[in-house]
């Protein structure tokens, strides 16, 4: 990637642009998240249509 001109404002230098520890929480929250949730509620429809359980907590449940 092509660096940009240093950009400054009243004679001070702007930061570079940076991955931060908030981008990284949001960015969780908006994607990682709801892939979760989505992915959970599938498990929870395949394990009631077909019966059999196929999410992780099936490791740690005994089986019935």
């Amino acid at each position: 990637m092509a660096r940009a001109k240093i950009q400054t404002v009243a004679g001070h230098r702007l930061p570079e642009p940076r991955l931060t520890p908030m981008a990284i929480w949001l960015v969780f929250l908006w994607v990682g998240l709801p892939i979760l949730a989505i992915g959970g509620l599938l498990d929870v429809v395949a394990q009631t249509v077909f019966g059999l359980c196929t999410g992780l907590w099936c490791y740690a449940t005994p089986p019935a």
